[in-house]
């Protein structure tokens, strides 16, 4: 069974830092496994376009010329 423990941080020098208060929350006294979800903010209107190019342009790697016989 696992537990979910959840806060906002930042990643600094791609190392993310754990808040002070979390700190007696993750300490254990051997190795433990541990799942780590990172959801990360977007804001920058860059990111949202490379997004869309990228996933146009996977999209139409599966278009086939066969295909053509649905275009209107």
């Amino acid at each position: 069974m696992m537990r979910a423990i959840e806060f906002r941080s930042t990643i600094r020098e791609n190392k993310i830092l754990i808040p002070r208060k979390m700190v007696p929350e993750l300490i254990v006294e051997s190795d433990k496994s541990v799942r780590v979800i990172v959801f990360v903010e977007e804001s920058d209107v860059y990111d949202d376009k490379v997004f869309r190019q990228m996933a146009k342009s996977q999209f139409l790697k599966g278009y086939s010329e066969a295909d053509a016989v649905y275009d209107l």
